[in-house]
């Protein structure tokens, strides 16, 4: 690893024995004249240093928003509450000027389109130069060194032409490694990564999970990466929290889940992706849509579109069981011990 990105910056790390990421009763609602959105009821979630955590759910069940709560991201009309905590960072108590340190320097994010996260009338070097400008203090030419070396870093062919270059001037895959580069410039300790692979096609897609992996542990950074593709959670993950409504119906490791999935959306959403396993099998399909986040029932939202449901589904929400060490799953189908 080269040595700009070897050097220390004055950055908050989170106290012995405390994860990287703590949420402790997330809920997000979006307060309108007209209803209440509640985006995301009740998340814990808690991730390490060097560690990768994938979120999967369907579109709608409350991964992006609680993405964006992590950097405090959200408009004012979200009503947010629970603990949010990064490198011990209290994110609910920060000032705005303690944020634009925070954001780039501690953790950064990296977008699921990078057209409209890139600034179409900068060049791409010149961006990344005044990130690091702006939250180091360095010269223009420091920051421009820093963004050859993370076109670099990143497999930019030709990495000195295309500083120059303007956004639209970059193919898809080059654009997400430019916005990659974005995001490492000031060596943050915590990635977001808002389903960066989306609009891109399965070569290109599979190219930058490669990636964005091979940098996590060479930088040793935590990563957050948003899917609703349980292939894509496969590749690149350490362990898998699946949400639905927004709420996290199971959480443990990858290969545990892909293996013998506990609650029964996540035994829906392994049926309909194609991987090895399902070889000679139909894929299957999970009926039904997901509920209305303004009316959430008070129990198990994912009871309706379920065929194992029974009667007691449709009590309460049901709690959080622990078959055994590193997995939950709030269904009342999970048998503990």
């Amino acid at each position: 690893m080269s040595a700009l990105l070897q050097q220390d910056v004055p950055t908050k790390l989170a106290p012995a024995g405390e994860p990287l990421v703590r949420l402790r009763d997330l809920s997000v609602r979006f307060v309108s004249r007209d209803a209440t959105m509640h985006a995301v009821n009740g998340v814990d979630l808690d991730l390490s240093a060097g560690e990768v955590l994938c979120i999967l759910g369907e579109s709608g069940s409350g991964k992006s928003v609680t993405m964006r709560a992590l950097m405090k991201l959200l408009p004012k009309s979200a009503v947010v509450t629970g603990e949010i905590r990064v490198a011990g960072n209290d994110v609910q108590r920060m000032s705005e000027n303690q944020l634009q340190e925070f954001r780039g320097s501690t953790v950064a994010m990296v977008f699921q389109e990078p057209m409209t996260a890139l600034d179409p009338v900068y060049s791409v070097g010149r961006q990344i130069a005044e990130t690091v400008q702006r939250h180091e203090g360095v010269s223009r030419a420091a920051g421009m060194a820093r963004a050859l070396e993370l076109f670099e870093l990143v497999q930019i062919p030709s990495a000195k032409r295309r500083l120059a270059a303007y956004p639209h001037e970059l193919s898809g895959g080059l654009r997400q490694r430019a916005m990659i580069a974005v995001a490492l410039a000031c060596r943050p300790k915590l990635l977001l990564a808002d389903e960066p692979t989306t609009a891109l096609d399965a070569t290109v897609q599979i190219q930058i999970l490669l990636l964005l992996r091979k940098l996590q542990e060479d930088l040793g950074m935590g990563v957050v990466f948003v899917t609703h593709d349980l292939g894509v959670a496969g590749e690149i993950a350490d362990r898998v929290a699946v949400m639905y409504a927004g709420r996290v119906v199971e959480e443990g490791p990858v290969s545990a889940l892909m293996r013998s999935p506990l609650h029964p959306y996540a035994k829906g959403l392994l049926g309909a992706t194609v991987h090895a396993g399902l070889r000679g099998h139909r894929l299957t399909t999970i009926p039904g849509a997901p509920p209305s986040l303004e009316t959430l029932p008070a129990a198990c939202s994912f009871a309706p579109r379920c065929a194992e449901a029974e009667p007691a589904c449709l009590a309460a929400v049901p709690a959080e069981r622990s078959p055994e060490p590193g997995r939950k799953a709030r269904c009342i189908h999970v048998r503990v011990g």
